[in-house]
């Protein structure tokens, strides 16, 4: 055996030994409360994607959050009954936060697409997140969400409070690393619709459909981001350019079946939470969220090819982001709506996820 040979299997060897320490350790530290972990499990299927040609969709403007939603869902209103045949519908709100409304998804928002759902969903409804912080309770607190069980047939669930699905992610050296990931966002039985508005962000440039979901996805067990229970703060421990991929990692699974997009009010600057208000007017919205966060990056100001995850993400078939492939529903046209928001101050430091790694 050469000695290139020998370097390989030991290279081999230690990054067997080094994975099974991983899951060992993971399960003697408070792991196996909320996980079991299952080699099925662990072989998860990339959800399914629309590969039958262009994309649709839908846009409108104005300032009635309820006439603008109606607007952008109703083109798609057969394939979301067909969608939820016998599932349960859940909608994914967005709070980075629990007490800043502005890194929230507008309530009446959520009451439009209520309002909208009654004739076509006569089940209990879900309202799901799991914010950065522990009790996401408090967001549907400070936020009015519970005000709408007065009018509709809603609960309210605490995505941080789930069981987990394993999913593979990379850390900082590129080792493999597992994270329990709310098991609500890989149940087939489910029908999610993400309902986000636009907003900047501090590590990958701007945050909309793609985000909500895929970002929601990991539990937060502790708010102490040392405790390696916050595994939200996991998904960035390798910098801008890790969390870009391992955004990709999960998105393969993870990625809402409906994506409504409020622009009425994004947020720009200091995103996704102390960020200062656009008043933009829009609303979009698709069943594919690719398609529909390239049409947010457009009306942002924000080339394209600066946002990492939705790249990885195009280029892997799991949605289409060319704009010559995205048929725009509507009679106003985006590229005439397009207002440059100011981005974060990190932004430099953001972008260099596009540039060669440093090995030497």
């Amino acid at each position: 055996m050469s000695g290139s040979d020998k370097e390989l299997l030991v290279g081999r060897r230690q990054a067997l030994k080094m994975l099974g320490l991983g899951s060992a350790g993971m399960l003697a530290g408070g792991f196996s409360d909320i996980l079991a972990v299952e080699p099925a499990d662990m072989k998860y299927s990339p959800k399914p994607v629309n590969t039958s040609g262009n994309s649709s969709v839908a846009f409108t403007t104005g300032t009635d959050r309820q006439q603008m939603l109606f607007e952008v869902v109703r083109p798609f209103e057969s394939e979301i009954k067909k969608g939820l045949n016998g599932k349960q519908l859940i909608i994914k709100v967005n709070m980075v936060q629990t007490n800043k409304p502005l890194c929230a998804t507008h309530v009446d928002s959520i009451r439009a697409l209520l309002e909208y759902m009654k004739p076509i969903y006569n089940k209990q409804i879900i309202i799901a997140e799991s914010s950065s912080v522990v009790e996401s309770s408090d967001g549907f607190r400070n936020y009015g969400y519970l005000d709408l069980a007065k009018d509709y047939n809603v609960k309210f669930i605490d995505l941080n409070t789930d069981s987990g699905s394993p999913f593979y992610i990379v850390d900082s050296n590129l080792h493999q690393e597992v994270i329990p990931v709310a098991k609500t966002y890989v149940n087939p039985d489910n029908y999610i619709i993400s309902l986000s508005r636009l907003k900047t962000h501090n590590r990958v440039i701007m945050t909309a459909g793609v985000k909500n979901m895929v970002m929601g996805a990991p539990l937060v067990l502790s708010n102490d981001r040392a405790s390696g229970r916050h595994y939200k703060s996991r998904m960035h421990s390798g910098g801008e350019r890790f969390l870009h991929f391992n955004m990709f990692l999960v998105g393969q699974r993870v990625r809402p079946d409906f994506t409504i997009i409020d622009g009425v009010e994004g947020m720009e600057g200091n995103g996704p939470a102390d960020g200062t208000p656009v008043n933009h007017k829009i609303a979009l919205a698709g069943e594919d969220v690719l398609a529909v966060d390239s049409i947010c990056t457009r009306l942002m100001g924000i080339p394209l090819e600066d946002v990492g995850y939705l790249n990885y993400m195009a280029a892997a078939g799991l949605g289409n982001v060319d704009r010559s492939k995205i048929d725009i529903i509507g009679r106003e046209d985006p590229d005439k709506h397009i207002i440059k928001y100011k981005l974060h101050d990190s932004i430099e430091t953001q972008l260099k996820w596009k540039d060669p790694m440093q090995l030497l």
